[in-house]
């Protein structure tokens, strides 16, 4: 009898969880595999500071007025390319801020790049 009581309320959580706002990662189809793996990359390592929409991203300030000394880019508005990620990734940023050097190196590096230069700067004019 309680069995049944929980499965109802494990829905109700279930459709809760899901309407919460999470977002997870949404690409266009038939992507790479670099681009997945980059995409999945940038959002465990980099959406605590970032936003960016297509990985469910939003660690920048909205408002610049409640922009925070670890808030970076956000890359719905900012375009890049592939060597200006790599640069940024390598040395902390392009301004020396709070960005950890080397957050992600080698190939890793190489896949965030590739999908921030596609990804980034969707929603610029």
């Amino acid at each position: 009898m309680a069995r049944r009581a929980v499965i109802p309320l494990l829905a109700v959580a279930a459709l809760a969880t899901v309407g919460c706002g999470s977002q997870g990662i949404d690409l266009d189809s038939g992507e790479s595999a670099n681009v997945q793996a980059g995409a999945q990359l940038f959002h465990d390592r980099c959406s605590g500071c970032h936003s960016l929409s297509t990985v469910g991203a939003e660690g920048s300030a909205v408002n610049p007025r409640d922009k925070e000394h670890t808030d970076g880019p956000n890359f719905n508005d900012r375009r890049e390319d592939a060597n200006g990620v790599l640069y940024a990734i390598r040395n902390g940023g392009f301004s020396g801020a709070i960005m950890p050097e080397n957050i992600v190196t080698g190939q890793d590096a190489e896949k965030v790049a590739e999908f921030l230069a596609k990804y980034a700067g969707r929603n610029a004019p």
